[in-house]
């Protein structure tokens, strides 16, 4: 067994006049056998006279807990008895969602579920104006002391916390424990929600050069950070390797098992960024680019995250040009979700509904009898311009129909143009093509709702056999799941920090010449889709 705090069968001598330590070496002295490696053990002064006093009452044996923090072990904890449960929380620290397993460290079961909005949001929908609302006051300062702390940093640390404290009790409430038997923490966030966590000046995240306070948090106690659970639990926080690449990326390439082969594979994991990274256990390369927001249907006016009432599939018949779709839930429709905007528009693409460029067609160029009836019942004028109606108000949830205007359409192609950009030039700089991969992970919600083939139809996704890609879910929370029980998988996260080289897209000449390229369905080369049906103006 090899997890993050784990139970040790320990007996001992009691004291006599012929042996006199102290309670505390006794009980190290005794832990170090049982170990029996040479790391230093050590006791927080704060844990002192609990521990001396458990294991007295104890008679001197029992079992110690005992937190793995990699160059040396941290006596937590002692008990009269071998808990049959050792419970440890994952988190996934997001910057619009916060969600977490509780998990039994002892065989790796999950024991709860649950999540809950990123109460943050309140001050900025982004990390960016975030940013901006946690230093207002810094930047009004003329001369800064090293003591200052800037009001709106203390107000999101509080937010999170609270968040996280409530999330905390929710898992234990469904585990019929109270918070405090929770003995560890695991969490994988983006850096600046590790700045936002820990109280740390995020200033200079968004300020060239892009330098994050620090990349390694390393283990804290549960009690630094005033989290509510037991006060010595170990926080293991993911490492980052700067500003645009968190712990939450180094979690997903451990879950993903981007590091396990020779044959190279690439993780795309799509939220407020789209973040990619290609390698395999020699090599690992990395970029980030703005692809997310559309994807996870936050740009579009209709769009929403996946939930009740969020249209997840879309279909339309492009003989009798019938639509169908469903809904999250099954109730009726309040918005799109990412899934559903890409279902969409590649289904208006191949039902001739829009041209090459993501436009709605104007209804009265059409010459089809059936395609014309289609476009005039869906196709509409706006307060906008040109929209086209997904669910009349008649079947939406309220007064109002879900509508696609243009303006979606247009924000739905540059992000798909992102998308493409971003992986055809990461892929450049180490001379592979898509062919060369073995595996491409697609991990987040995105991943667990996307079909493949709708986006390959637009050309966000390269055109390869469906059975390349490999939807993963949440892998920055099953990173940090491994990290509670696995000791390979807390040393694989240094391995992987030294192993990463980032590309930086933002001053990258070929990213912008890829981008441009990609703004068409599928692509101003049609060649690099087969698969997908090319339509000029005049077919």
């Amino acid at each position: 067994m090899s997890s993050f705090v784990r139970p040790l069968a320990v007996r001992a001598a009691c004291p006599s006049l012929a042996d006199n330590s102290g309670d505390l070496d006794r009980l190290i002295r005794a832990v170090r056998e049982v170990l029996g490696d040479d790391r230093p053990v050590e006791a927080p002064l704060a844990r002192v006279s609990i521990l001396c006093r458990c294991f007295r009452g104890a008679g001197f044996q029992g079992t110690a807990l005992v937190s793995d923090l990699g160059d040396r072990w941290l006596l937590t904890d002692f008990l009269a008895e071998r808990p049959k449960t050792l419970m440890g929380v994952a988190l996934d620290l997001g910057t619009t969602q916060l969600e977490a397993t509780l998990v039994n460290m002892i065989d790796g079961q999950i024991l709860a579920r649950a999540n809950r909005i990123n109460d943050q949001i309140e001050y900025g929908s982004d990390i960016l104006s975030r940013i901006h609302f946690a230093t207002a006051s810094r930047r009004l300062q003329k001369s800064l002391e090293p003591a200052f702390i800037d009001p709106g940093l203390v107000t999101l640390q509080e937010v999170i916390r609270d968040c996280l404290n409530n999330l905390l009790a929710e898992l234990a409430a469904q585990a019929d424990v109270e918070p405090g038997a929770i003995r560890a923490l695991a969490v994988a966030g983006n850096t600046t929600m590790i700045h936002f966590l820990l109280g740390l000046d995020p200033y200079h995240l968004c300020r060239e050069p892009y330098i994050p306070m620090l990349n390694q948090p390393g283990i804290l106690r549960a009690e630094e950070l005033r989290l509510a659970l037991h006060p010595a639990a170990p926080v293991w926080i993911m490492p980052s390797i700067g500003s645009y690449f968190g712990g939450d990326l180094i979690s997903g390439i451990l879950a993903s098992g981007l590091t396990d082969g020779d044959e190279p594979r690439m993780l795309i994991d799509v939220g407020t960024n789209a973040e990619v990274v290609v390698g395999n256990r020699e090599w690992l390369i990395a970029c980030a680019g703005a692809a997310g927001p559309a994807l996870e249907g936050g740009v579009a006016r209709m769009g929403m995250r996946a939930g009740p009432g969020a249209i997840d599939r879309v279909n339309i018949d492009p003989l009798r040009f019938e639509l169908s779709y469903s809904t999250i839930g099954n109730v009726p429709a309040r918005g799109i979700c990412g899934s559903g905007l890409i279902d969409l528009v590649a289904a208006l693409y191949l039902s001739r509904i829009i041209d090459i460029q993501g436009r709605l067609r104007d209804p009265v160029l059409e010459s089809d009898p059936d395609r014309l009836a289609f476009m005039g019942d869906r196709v509409i004028e706006s307060g906008s311009g040109r929209a086209f109606v997904v669910v009349p108000a008649a079947e939406a949830s309220g007064d109002e129909p879900v509508l696609l205007e243009q303006l979606d359409l247009d924000a739905l192609m540059r992000s798909k143009a992102a998308m493409y950009a971003i992986l055809t030039t990461l892929l450049g700089q180490v001379g592979l093509e898509f062919s060369d991969l073995r595996e491409i992970c697609v991990a987040g919600a995105f991943g667990g709702h996307i079909d493949p083939q709708r986006a390959v139809t637009l050309g966000m996704l390269p055109d390869l056999d469906l059975s390349v890609y490999r939807g993963i879910g949440n892998s920055s929370l099953q990173g940090a799941e491994r990290v509670l029980c696995e000791g390979a998988a807390r040393r694989a996260c240094a391995e992987i920090v030294a192993r990463i080289t980032y590309v930086e897209l933002n001053v990258n000449q070929e990213f912008m010449i890829r981008f441009s390229g990609s703004r068409f369905i599928p692509h101003t080369d049609p060649s690099l889709f087969p698969s997908v049906p090319f339509y000029n103006e005049n077919s």
